[in-house]
């Protein structure tokens, strides 16, 4: 099995996570606009990787004359929560996968 696939998922994924944190970091920043992590299949239909990060342009609320943060921290939340998903999800795959070759090469000895 080729976990290629699943290594590059999970650079990708660590990327979104990232992002996300940078957002969550910022949320009492004045003025910050959220960005997010686009997620693109790579080169040759194989593995994951990040097209480009786009940031939000909406306007934050207006706060005592200062314009707040755009990042919704429920958004934000369910992006963690969603990477993380992934994240575990690959692991997995890569796990089930060395082991199983664990018990072929034992056969084999």
């Amino acid at each position: 099995m080729n976990i290629d696939a699943n290594v590059s998922a999970m650079s990708a994924l660590g990327s979104a996570h990232q992002v996300t944190a940078n957002n969550i970091a910022n949320v009492n920043t004045d003025g910050f606009q959220a960005s997010r992590a686009n997620l693109e299949t790579g080169p040759g239909g194989e593995g994951v990787r990040v097209s480009s990060l786009t940031k939000d342009t909406s306007s934050g609320s207006i706060f005592q004359g200062r314009e707040t943060s755009n990042v919704d921290t429920a958004r934000e939340m369910v992006g963690l929560m969603t990477t993380e998903n992934a994240y575990a999800a690959n692991s997995a795959v890569i796990r089930a996968d060395d082991q199983t070759t664990g018990y072929l090469l034992d056969m084999l000895v």
